[in-house]
């Protein structure tokens, strides 16, 4: 989706560029993009003045009206953010306050009466009501993205696995099972081929590495599904990696429940994350919640039981197996999850700093850290990434 918003975001700024988009895949949204939540988010969690808080909000208004344009269904229900316990109220009030600071529109804080009003099987006492949240089809809108691409001029060429990248005079050279692509200037959103791309290029930096998470939902089925209107979410833990498991209506009426987080070790990024010393002290930092993680994935009754602290109603045999999606997600050296978007400017000699000529003759911009709320946000993305690399890479 950033990619392609990126080439999109090109186009529509400089309509005389050449641009082609290079997919390892036979379909666009065939990873990260098109397996989530399909949430389109409202801007609730993130620190204020972050690239994340402001994308967000940006990117939403883009989206929905992208969507419009494109005819592709949206909805708006709004969500609900449960605290099933006093000691969470601290931590609402604190969401409450930041959301405001986000720019929010049409928050409030109120009771476990109207609470049920809105969710009537939902429990806890509190919750914060989001009416901004939305869903979507990301597959399409990413689909859509493509098609847009190619109506400003640009191509998108699929199967087209990078598999060498090198300088070739001004610009660089880019290989892929004996086909050749030359390009003044190569923007790389990769996703959980980030690094791969990273080294290909010559970087050595190893302040971060690219971690795969994998997070699998559950669907539940009718009449069960009845229990949830629009969306259910706890309240997150500071102290914790990640949201926790949650309850989705979607855009076409399916309800799914979920994530959990466990690491994708199945995958070929895993054991060079494992290597990293940064994935190594945030597994000690987080070892007991990644146990749980970990015994919930495994454990279908420790699932259930998790999410019926939210929807009390909720049974085993409610739910079946839905999908799986791999979040590429950036950890640092020092054993920290990456919190905002990360992008990062180079190429084999080194990092490219400001009033360097080489980025101005044709260098490499990385798009890295790009986890939720990247799709929603991905216009927005797309539109800063496009604007920095006209300006730095003197693109005209």
């Amino acid at each position: 989706m950033v990619g392609l918003a990126t080439a999109l975001q090109l186009l529509r700024a400089r309509p005389s560029l050449a641009v082609a988009v290079v997919d390892a895949e036979d379909r666009v949204a065939a990873h990260q993009s098109g397996n989530n939540s399909g949430v389109v988010h409202a801007g609730v969690y993130y620190a204020p003045g972050s690239l994340k808080a402001r994308l967000c909000r940006e990117g939403r208004s883009e989206l929905i009206a992208f969507a419009a344009e494109r005819g592709i269904p949206y909805r708006q229900g709004g969500k609900l953010i449960v605290a099933v316990r006093p000691a969470e109220h601290p931590r609402l009030d604190d969401l409450h306050r930041r959301a405001e600071q986000n720019g929010l529109e049409g928050l409030e804080l109120i009771g476990g009466a109207e609470l049920r009003a809105i969710e009537p099987h939902a429990a806890g006492d509190r919750a914060l009501h989001v009416p901004e949240t939305g869903v979507i089809d990301f597959a399409a809108v990413t689909a859509a993205y493509a098609d847009a691409v190619g109506e400003l001029g640009g191509t998108v060429q699929l199967g087209w696995p990078v598999t060498a990248l090198s300088r070739q005079g001004k610009g660089w050279r880019l290989a892929s099972r004996g086909r050749t692509l030359g390009a003044r200037a190569v923007i790389a959103c990769a996703g959980l081929g980030a690094d791969r791309l990273r080294r290909l290029a010559g970087a050595a930096d190893d302040e971060y590495r690219v971690v795969p998470f994998r997070g699998s939902y559950h669907h539940v089925v009718a009449p069960a599904d009845e229990l949830v209107r629009s969306m259910i979410y706890p309240v997150p833990d500071p102290r914790l990696p990640f949201l926790g498991v949650h309850f989705t209506r979607g855009v076409g009426g399916d309800v799914h429940v979920g994530p959990n987080a466990v690491l994708a070790l199945g995958l070929r990024e895993a054991p060079a994350a494992l290597r990293f010393p940064g994935l190594r002290r945030l597994m000690r930092r987080y070892a007991r919640a990644g146990a749980g993680e970990l015994w919930r994935d495994n454990v279908r009754s420790a699932f259930v039981r998790q999410a019926r602290h939210y929807l009390p109603e909720l049974t085993a045999g409610d739910l079946t197996p839905g999908t799986s999606g791999v979040r590429a997600q950036y950890v640092a050296r020092d054993g920290s999850l990456v919190d905002d978007f990360l992008i990062r400017e180079g190429d084999e000699a080194g990092e490219a700093h400001a009033g360097d000529e080489r980025a101005a003759r044709g260098s490499i911009l990385h798009v890295l850290n790009t986890p939720s709320p990247a799709a929603t946000a991905s216009l927005a993305i797309g539109r800063m990434v496009a604007e920095r690399a006209i300006d730095r890479f003197g693109l005209r």
